[in-house]
């Protein structure tokens, strides 16, 4: 099963536990955040990827350049260990780690989450790799990712027992559109994937594709 058919299993099988009014806010704004065009406006193919240095679950602080002098890079915006889709994302990508790194990449995943949780997430998930703090979305919103949450969507996910507001370090409505690059060593996005349906992610084989394509 790839990645996308297990995300569109799951919504299918959780979706009925949300309230039908919850339900239809959550879709109204999926369908606002489309039509407003950002994903085609945010950091693509051709683009260079803004520099950043951001810190780690483990206290470290991560640079772009720095993964950048290793190899290519394999960067992946989610929203929070909170959204279940991301987890299931970088479950994936974990499961592939050791495909990415054989290609010679590195792999980093940023979040709006303090250093905190995203430690915690790095320990449930037994992550292998990088989990950095972008607190506020300044480095998504370089890359032309982050976004507000309508007032009402915010209610929705507040009354669903998702504290924003502390694990976001106190930017509860600030959210990166998820998305995951491939950067060449001289910063070139070489790939990548952008969609505001937060229930779609990159697949990890055509990321993997795309790494097989630099060589």
């Amino acid at each position: 099963m790839s990645l996308n058919d297990e995300l569109a299993a799951f919504y299918r099988s959780r979706s009925h536990e949300i309230p039908a009014a919850a339900h239809e806010v959550m879709k109204r704004a999926d369908r606002d955040h489309a039509a407003s065009g950002q994903a085609g406006r945010a950091l693509n193919v051709g683009g260079t990827a803004p520099r950043f240095s951001l810190p780690a679950a483990d206290g470290t602080t991560v640079t772009l350049d720095a993964l950048l002098a290793d190899g290519p890079v394999v960067l992946t915006f989610y929203r929070g260990a909170w959204c279940p889709f991301c987890n299931l994302a970088l479950r994936a990508l974990q499961q592939q780690l050791g495909e990415i790194t054989a290609r010679g990449a590195r792999l980093v995943a940023v979040s709006p989450q303090i250093p905190d949780e995203s430690l915690s997430l790095t320990e449930k998930h037994e992550l292998g790799f990088p989990v950095l703090s972008d607190l506020g979305c300044d480095t998504a919103k370089q890359y032309g990712l982050s976004f507000d949450l309508p007032e009402e969507l915010a209610a929705v996910y507040e009354s669903l027992g998702f504290d924003l507001q502390r694990v976001n370090g106190g930017h509860p409505h600030t959210l990166p559109i998820p998305a995951t690059y491939v950067i060449d060593r001289d910063a070139t996005v070489r790939w990548a994937f952008v969609d505001t349906d937060y229930k779609t992610r990159a697949e990890p084989s055509d990321l993997l594709a795309a790494l097989d394509d630099l060589t």
